[in-house]
């Protein structure tokens, strides 16, 4: 059974995060730098961006984890450290600061950034903000959320979660925190989240894991579009819950943790959807008795990729016209002849096509219906039994005026 808890990324035992204003951004007001660490050396792994351009923080990470183990994960925001000739050396050197202010070894370094992409970056905010971050670190749920709040650009909220779970008769937690509103489609992580767990997993079965659980969560996302190239999503599993240390991919115990990251990052991604830049709605579609899972996924993320169908959405237009198109020009098998659907929200249901066709349904019920501010859009393929769901947003006036000085 999982219980959601409080304090986030601090919440398994052993781990402490804080973030503070280091000086990466120019309004003081705004938390710019975040750590959170664990008391001992963990098992790690991460998923990233399929963008070619990748921010630099990427390859020092992916370096850094060949050995699959990792005890921090630090990341700033305001500055992407992309495209930037010394972007790698700048994200080493801030491994290696962290490392000897520290017990961390530099290669036990999870380094990301997030921001504005192209600017130049200096050394010297983590030169002052890394001694200044560590001197505040502990694992109040105030911290956590400091950490939080420093990962974070254009998101109107904060998006963290906390579970526990039992496995092998010991209480097991998991915290997480991502950032993500903008550029952001379902393609490999597509935002920054970290994962901490108490939970002993090996390396090579917590990959697996967290490859399994970005397939049905984060790559079942999208708010525009565009895929980031800093997109990270990583893990720290550092075993103090005292469970005997899962390395078996067919156990139980793998089962039941899976099911608990399941729910962290799925949890995750639905509010990154409904924190999309602009959005009013959270669009949740769900894909039903299609001919295989992959079918199901390739149609519920086309639904909630297509531009018209997000701004019937913001409209509370019952265009059910829109998913129908959106269906029909997905990559997948689909007898666009057997394909049911409706919309649906806390105000109830409307049937709108039977049989890829339309069927009478009251447009005043519709209207109603799709003003809430989550709305699940409802598709059976009645050719199967794959099912998949896929999380989005509506498309407003203020996506363009938010991504139309970005810079500024």
């Amino acid at each position: 059974m999982i219980k959601e808890i409080s304090k986030g990324v601090v919440a398994p035992k052993g781990f402490t995060a804080n973030g503070i204003h280091a000086g990466i951004r120019d309004n003081k007001s705004k938390i710019d730098l975040a750590l959170i660490m664990s008391n001992v050396q963990g098992n790690a792994a991460a998923v990233y961006t399929t963008n070619k351009v990748k921010g630099a923080p990427i390859y020092v990470t992916i370096s850094n984890l060949n050995d699959g183990k990792a005890q921090a994960m630090i990341c700033n925001s305001g500055n992407a450290n992309t495209c930037n000739a010394d972007g790698v050396e700048i994200a080493t050197r801030t491994c290696e600061i962290l490392a000897a202010n520290s017990d961390v070894k530099a290669n036990d370094v999870i380094v990301a950034s997030t921001g504005v992409i192209g600017m130049p970056m200096s050394i010297k905010p983590f030169e002052t903000g890394i001694p200044e971050i560590l001197k505040g670190m502990d694992s109040t749920e105030e911290k956590a959320e400091l950490a939080c709040k420093g990962i974070m650009t254009t998101d109107t909220v904060m998006k963290m979660v906390a579970v526990e779970f039992e496995i092998d008769g010991k209480v097991c937690k998991m915290g997480a925190m991502t950032k993500g509103a903008g550029m952001i489609a379902p393609n490999m992580a597509t935002m920054l989240c970290f994962i901490t767990t108490d939970c002993a997993v090996s390396s090579k079965v917590l990959d697996k894991a967290l490859h399994e659980a970005v397939a049905d969560s984060f790559n079942m996302l999208s708010v525009d579009g565009d895929t980031s190239t800093n997109d990270t999503c990583s893990i720290i599993a550092n075993g103090l819950a005292g469970n005997k240390l899962i390395d078996d991919v067919n156990s139980k115990d793998y089962e039941l943790f899976l099911e608990a990251l399941k729910y962290v990052t799925i949890n995750l991604a639905k509010r990154m959807a409904k924190d999309g830049e602009g959005a009013s709605h959270l669009i949740v579609c769900h894909v039903k008795n299609a001919k295989t899972t992959n079918d199901a996924k390739i149609v519920a993320k086309s639904v909630i990729q297509s531009s018209l169908l997000k701004a019937a959405i913001f409209g509370a237009d019952a265009n059910w016209g829109r998913v129908l198109c959106a269906i029909g020009y997905a990559k997948a098998d689909v007898d666009v002849f057997k394909v049911d659907m409706a919309f649906k929200s806390s105000k109830g249901i409307v049937e709108t096509c039977k049989n890829g066709a339309g069927i009478p349904f009251s447009e005043e019920k519709a209207k109603e219906v799709l003003l809430e501010e989550e709305i699940t859009i409802e598709i059976d393929l009645n050719d199967g039994k794959g099912e998949a769901s896929a999380f989005g947003c509506d498309l407003t006036y203020d996506y363009v005026k938010i991504n139309g000085d970005y810079r500024s």
